[in-house]
């Protein structure tokens, strides 16, 4: 069984494209995703240390695409602005920042219940996509600070590497490749799948129906199996049920 019907995520690899402007290579996404109902969109600026110029920058775009921002942090109590919420957009930054202002603020309850139980949209970009999965062990940060727990929102039974990126056979690189670090974390025992999202793609999940989006594809890691290649429009439903390590 998956999370109740209502539950609506967008998850998007990266903010910026290059080329474009902040949230511009998804933002007709955006606007179908949130559609006519929603009129605010309470925002969630903590993996950014300087919180008024991310949410100044948050603000203008959501305002261009019609709706109004809230910044949780200029509100006295921010469990009570999850609570109000109609729906909620989590930036990008430093994954290990954002989920310990999470579990500082006491809002992960608070986030899954207003999205699981009362079906608000939650969108996220980046660390934003990170949180929203089962943990938070395959983010490309830094732990610049240390949350009480990995262990993220939960809001799908499994990871993603937003900003994948493909081995450069080219490369004098010799550090690890994202692929092969992410085998490191499938070497330890009861792993879920990690959807490597390369920027420009982005998950669409819609109760128990997932689909990939935007323009670049991803790379499915399951444990113990080799990676696979999907293109956009790709249906990850399957990804949403707890014995999800298994393919229809």
């Amino acid at each position: 069984m998956g999370a109740p019907g209502p539950r609506r995520l967008l998850l998007v690899s990266n903010s910026t494209l290059r080329g474009g402007g902040y949230l511009g290579h998804c933002q007709q996404h955006v606007r179908s995703f949130l559609g006519q109902k929603v009129k605010r969109i309470l925002f969630i600026p903590y993996a950014l240390h300087d919180r008024d110029a991310y949410a100044k920058t948050a603000r203008e775009k959501f305002e261009s695409l019609g709706y109004g921002l809230d910044s949780i942090h200029d509100s006295p109590d921010p469990v009570e602005a999850v609570r109000k919420s109609e729906a909620i957009f989590i930036g990008g930054g430093n994954t290990f920042r954002l989920l310990k202002a999470l579990y500082d603020n006491s809002l992960l309850q608070e986030i899954r219940k207003r999205v699981l139980e009362d079906g608000i949209p939650y969108m996220g970009s980046s660390a934003g996509t990170n949180v929203a999965t089962f943990s938070i062990n395959t983010t490309n940060d830094m732990p610049i600070v240390y949350p009480p727990s990995l262990q993220a929102l939960g809001l799908v039974p499994f990871n993603i590497n937003p900003h994948y990126l493909d081995p450069d056979v080219n490369s004098t690189h010799m550090g690890e490749t994202r692929a092969e670090r992410i085998l490191q974390y499938h070497e330890e025992p009861n792993t879920p799948p990690v959807l490597g999202l390369r920027e420009g793609a982005m998950l669409l999940v819609e109760g128990d129906k997932a689909t990939l989006q935007g323009v670049t594809g991803a790379r499915l890691f399951l444990r113990g199996e080799k990676p696979t290649e999907h293109e956009p429009g790709t249906d990850f439903s399957f990804l949403l049920t707890d014995g999800n390590s298994q393919k229809p």
